[in-house]
């Protein structure tokens, strides 16, 4: 691996001087769709409304752009030493993927295998907007080859859904998560958001019936974060809103938790719940396992073997960037020993498997002594994995082991 600290955009456009290997994980590729239909308050994605691009940009120009990264991505690769790994997850995120229709997620995973080859049984994954999905949507694409889906709820209660500008009904999410399973799904997540201004326990309690009424396998519960550009920041600055209270947020956190475990689904990394180890997402846990994975689309990070890259954020300039025949990378960085360091441990901490103490360097294991002696975490073998309370603060955690 080189040592080189950054670079420009052409110089990995060229690739093969700072690209030397894989890095023997796993390899997954994400597919970034940058367009949505309305924004919500509190995103701070790499989105577009059709109002925003005007003519600049449209989903037939994203994929043609598409087909073009991910053809020059497979060369650079398969330039390197070694054989390419095959692909074992891919996750097409966004953004609202299923804005694209069955026929067009389809046409994303046509391009992916005309480039790259599947491992058998390699689990595929898109996000959807329940209100962009249909029984004939969950159809196409899983007779297309996805094998996971994962909806957008958020909350069941109307007035939650208005704070957060959430454009689906609140009964949607739950109807849909029913039509995925109909179509043959058998791994399908609602993701939730607490801790909205407004939002009481009662309103998390219903959200939570409405999610374990679906009879999904897998939970992905996120506290809201007031991301600084954002129309509900400037909402909150204005005082029309509160901020979320750390206290409030620390107790839905355990409401979702006591719920969710009670039936059956339990936590493999701080914010997710899975009610059997093949509902786990493997995608991310290849993210939260150091994996490789290549990065497709507009702002989309890739990594590979210790570099990191991230695509310019415009689809027009990313689609500008492509037809120039080099990858549409903004920048890359050679992650440095320390960086990678920090970066696993950052990572793992927040797994159930638990972060090994022989991974940990002199500091560090003298700090995980005293998580555990604080009741943060315990012990089993050479490995410590977060208590309840660990959980709740496990930002803090990942201060001490890496002060």
């Amino acid at each position: 691996m080189t040592s080189i600290a950054g670079g420009t955009a052409a110089e990995l456009g060229s690739a093969a001087p700072v690209l030397t290997d894989f890095g023997g994980g796993p390899f997954g590729i994400y597919v970034h769709v940058p367009f949505c239909a309305t924004r919500c308050g509190y995103c701070d994605f790499n989105t577009y409304t059709a109002g925003e691009l005007g003519s600049s940009s449209s989903p037939r120009s994203w994929m043609e752009a598409l087909r073009g990264e991910l053809a020059t991505a497979a060369s650079v690769f398969g330039a390197l030493p070694g054989s390419q790994p095959e692909v074992s997850t891919i996750f097409v995120g966004g953004g609202t993927p299923s804005l694209l229709g069955g026929d067009g997620l389809a046409e994303v995973l046509d391009a992916v295998r005309a480039n790259f080859v599947l491992a058998d049984g390699a689990e595929v994954t898109t996000e959807s907007n329940p209100e962009s999905t249909s029984p004939r949507f969950f159809e196409r694409i899983r007779a297309a080859g996805f094998t996971r889906v994962s909806l957008g709820m958020q909350s069941a209660a109307e007035h939650v859904l208005r704070v957060l500008d959430r454009t689906h009904t609140p009964g949607r999410a739950v109807a849909a998560a029913r039509e995925a399973r109909d179509a043959g799904f058998d791994h399908v997540n609602l993701d939730l958001i607490y801790g909205t201004p407004g939002e009481t326990d009662a309103d998390l309690d219903a959200s939570l019936d409405a999610v374990l009424a679906a009879g999904v396998d897998h939970v992905s519960a996120y506290s809201l974060i007031v991301e600084d550009g954002t129309a509900l920041a400037r909402r909150v600055r204005r005082g029309e809103l509160p901020a979320p209270d750390d206290d409030v947020l620390a107790a839905r956190y355990e409401q979702i938790d006591t719920r969710l475990t009670a039936a059956g689904l339990t936590w493999y990394e701080v914010s997710n719940w899975a009610a059997s180890d093949p509902a786990r997402c493997r995608h991310n846990l290849g993210y939260w396992g150091g994996g490789d994975w290549l990065g497709a689309g507009p702002g989309a990070h890739s990594h590979l073997g210790g570099v990191r890259w991230w695509n310019v954020k415009h689809p027009s300039r990313y689609a500008d960037r492509v037809t120039q025949g080099t990858l549409p990378a903004a920048g890359w960085e050679s992650l440095t020993p320390e960086e990678r360091y920090t970066e696993r441990v950052m990572l793992t901490v927040r797994l159930r498997t638990g972060l090994p103490l022989d991974a940990l360097n002199p500091s560090g294991r003298s700090a995980a002594q005293r998580v555990i002696a604080d009741g943060l975490a315990t012990r089993s073998g050479d490995t410590m994995t977060l208590t309840d309370r660990g959980r709740l603060l496990a930002d803090a955690v990942v201060r001490d082991l890496l002060t």
